[in-house]
């Protein structure tokens, strides 16, 4: 099969209309096409003109009068990728065979299954890993629960658990279509940290009942990692979870976010030579995420913390759209009790992190900030403010994008989080080991790397799980977390 790897620049009225292009909407379109010279040129032309990107372009099959070519197209949304496929339509002597959605094919089936480790090709073998012989395994662990942690796979599996309530910038979508987020956490887990992870969609939003669903899980888990849980509600779950259960339990959207804004600030701030004590930081958004990054930067040294909601500057006192976690961040940030909007807040400040959603912060904003201002516009998929529209007011940039330089992603943490917790035999995942994963994280990038589109290092770099799980590890023995790992098991007295 021949393969042509083809480039069209896109018309740039029809990428502001739908968005940059990308592998998420990626359609790959089966036509068939007269065999003549020109053919391939003017179907590439039509897909150029509506605002295509043309990845590659793969030979069917072939004849003296006809060919069929698979012709693989980013674009920017669904209703971009049909405007590429009517604009192919409409060309003479081309029929559309099937249009087929890529992302839609990599989760038919889902992402993840279950594979055993161990052979059974004798008897024998069924007679150790089944009856009779795991009747000897369950009674020692049956003697011995601690020894579970080391013969069953609690050893190195973790559960990803959500309700559906708040999946990505979806919102509440329910159990069912959170699935595909789940597994592909999962997928992530052991890609990168080589932990097994599987996922657990509760159909329930009741604090009570997924409390007690996870607590009757524990056996079989060796940590949960909590995810697209609605706040305020995600952190009751997760502090009742934390007091019941002696396994780590992570919540992904808080503490993830956090770390990994945290380990891009340590790098920021030596670009641009400012201390964190110094600092005054805006966030824009107080949710999940909003609160455990000003937890974090707080830990870290920051003291000039502004947030802001919908209502404008969370303050002490302020009535208006609180909740509990809103209470702890009024009576521990704002000392000033500034009570302006986001907009207003930004005049001086050094950093603006934003958790909130697109569109809401302007270049007068950012431009009104401190000399070498640092932007953190995390809304995805759409940002705060688009990276291009504020690159000469801004010395550095972060997004949640993998489009655009300096991306905040949680892979970065979770994996090496899990896996240095797992490794030590952790009874939770607290502060020492979170500050301890966001300076592994920094450390990753070096001095002569480092510059201001390269604060934090990339979602691909494998040393990355490996340097946090070892700091995670550390800093878990360090703060008396970790129990003692066994070696090995002595069933027998001599």
């Amino acid at each position: 099969m021949a393969k042509i790897v083809a480039r069209i620049e896109p018309d740039p009225n029809a990428v502001h209309a739908h968005g940059a292009p990308s592998a998420s909407y990626s359609i790959t379109l089966r036509v068939q096409l007269k065999n003549r010279v020109g053919m391939l040129g003017t179907i590439t032309s039509a897909i150029g003109s509506v605002g295509g990107d043309i990845g590659a372009v793969d030979l069917v099959s072939a004849t003296k009068d006809q060919m069929v070519r698979d012709i693989t197209v980013d674009v920017g949304d669904t209703r971009h990728g049909q405007q590429v496929i009517e604009a192919v339509k409409k060309l003479q002597g081309v029929q559309v065979l099937n249009v087929s959605d890529r992302t839609f094919l990599m989760h038919l089936g889902g992402k993840i299954q279950i594979a055993s480790k161990i052979p059974l090709r004798t008897r024998a073998d069924l007679s150790m890993a089944y009856t009779p012989g795991v009747a000897r395994v369950c009674m020692a662990i049956a003697e011995d629960k601690s020894r579970a942690q080391i013969l069953t796979i609690r050893k190195n599996c973790i559960a990803v658990v959500s309700d559906g309530t708040a999946v990505l910038g979806l919102g509440d979508i329910g159990p069912e279509a959170a699935m595909p987020v789940m597994e592909g956490k999962a997928v992530l887990f052991k890609e990168f940290g080589g932990v097994d992870a599987f996922p657990i969609c509760l159909a329930t939003k009741d604090p009570d009942e997924i409390v007690r669903t996870v607590i009757a899980l524990a056996p079989t888990f060796g940590g949960f990692n909590l995810e697209d849980i609605s706040a305020p509600r995600c952190f009751e779950i997760e502090e009742r979870l934390k007091a019941a259960l002696d396994v780590p339990v992570f919540h992904d959207d808080q503490h993830g976010t956090a770390v990994v804004v945290l380990a891009a600030l340590i790098n920021a701030l030596r670009i641009v030579r400012k201390k964190m004590a110094n600092l005054k930081v805006v966030v824009n958004g107080i949710g999940a995420a909003g609160v455990a990054c000003s937890k974090m930067l707080l830990a870290a040294g920051v003291t000039n913390i502004i947030g802001c909601d919908r209502t404008g500057a969370v303050y002490k006192g302020r009535k208006e759209n609180m909740n509990e976690a809103k209470q702890w961040f009024a009576a521990h940030t704002n000392r000033a009790k500034f009570r302006g909007t986001v907009l207003q807040a930004m005049q001086g400040a050094d950093l603006l992190l934003g958790l909130s959603a697109p569109g809401t912060i302007t270049r007068a904003a950012v431009q009104s900030m401190a000399k070498d201002a640092m932007v953190f516009a995390l809304a995805n998929p759409t940002p705060e403010i688009m990276p291009e529209d504020i690159q000469d007011c801004a010395r550095i940039i972060a997004t949640g994008r993998s489009d655009y330089p300096n991306q905040i992603n949680n892979v970065l943490c979770f994996p090496g989080i899990f896996r240095g917790a797992l490794d030590c035999r952790a009874t939770c995942i607290n502060e020492e080991m979170k500050l301890a994963a966001a300076q592994a994280i920094a450390s990753v990038v070096g001095k002569h790397e480092l510059s201001e589109d390269y604060i934090i290092p990339s979602v691909f770099n494998r040393k990355v799980a490996q340097v946090v799980a070892k700091a995670v590890a550390h800093a878990a023995h360090a703060s008396g977390v970790a129990r003692k790992r066994r070696t090995h098991l002595n069933l027998y007295h001599a």
